[in-house]
């Protein structure tokens, strides 16, 4: 039988088969293609400069503490406002002329995309409580176009601050000088679930982290 009269007598055969094969090829890489979890956090997974030493060992259970801070607005902000919502946090301050306005302009653009999401809110720590006064903020909220129901920027007490930003969202430095409470924020936005879990970081400045930190909100959402 020469190869042209086998091609004839099966080519219905062979069609098949290749239809079958695409078929079964595209439900493997449709199972193979199920997005990943999103890891969660623990301080002995993150840089030792961030975390405060007597956690750095930590490898589980590690979630954000409570807290109670004043927003924009002079209004007591706790985890209870951010129960049950996934959240962006960051630490930054008014004055800062460096990475901070980069970091603001991202942080307006995630509250565009998530306007209309119930699920997400944005939580921003002023590192100089100070001078941040809730006169200094609500100016700073207005300027940078702050929507109050779904973006706290916030004070309090400094060495309350520190804690959190180096015991629950391993997110400052400290100055290097010695003196107590100080701390140098860095760029990173966290990523929180609705169980108080730091589940991302993200650097602040660079837009590809940003557009993949509203990805990483979507695989959070799929989780609940």
């Amino acid at each position: 039988m020469s190869f042209l009269s086998f091609f004839k007598r099966y080519k219905n055969f062979g069609i098949f088969f290749s239809i079958l094969c695409l078929i079964i090829i595209a439900l493997i890489y449709n199972i193979l293609n199920v997005k990943k979890p999103l890891p969660i956090y623990q301080p002995a997974m993150v840089s030792e400069a961030l975390v405060d030493s007597t956690i750095q060992h930590q490898m589980k259970y590690h979630t954000i503490a409570d807290f109670s801070l004043i927003n924009q607005n002079g209004e007591t902000v706790t985890q209870e406002t951010y129960k049950d919502k996934i959240y962006v946090a960051d630490f930054f301050f008014t004055t800062c002329q460096t990475i901070c306005p980069i970091m603001t302009d991202h942080m307006y653009q995630i509250q565009k995309e998530i306007i209309s999401d119930d699920d997400v809110m944005l939580l921003s720590h002023s590192v100089t409580p100070k001078i941040d006064s809730v006169a200094q903020l609500k100016k700073y909220a207005t300027e940078k176009g702050v929507i109050d129901r779904k973006w706290n920027l916030v004070t309090g007490d400094k060495k309350h601050i520190y804690e959190l930003a180096r015991k629950s969202y391993l997110a400052v430095k400290t100055d290097g000088n010695g003196d107590e409470y100080d701390m140098i924020h860095t760029e990173n936005f966290m990523l929180i679930d609705k169980k108080r879990q730091i589940r991302g970081f993200y650097d602040g400045t660079l837009p590809e982290d940003i557009e993949r930190l509203l990805n990483d909100i979507e695989t959070l959402k799929d989780e609940s």
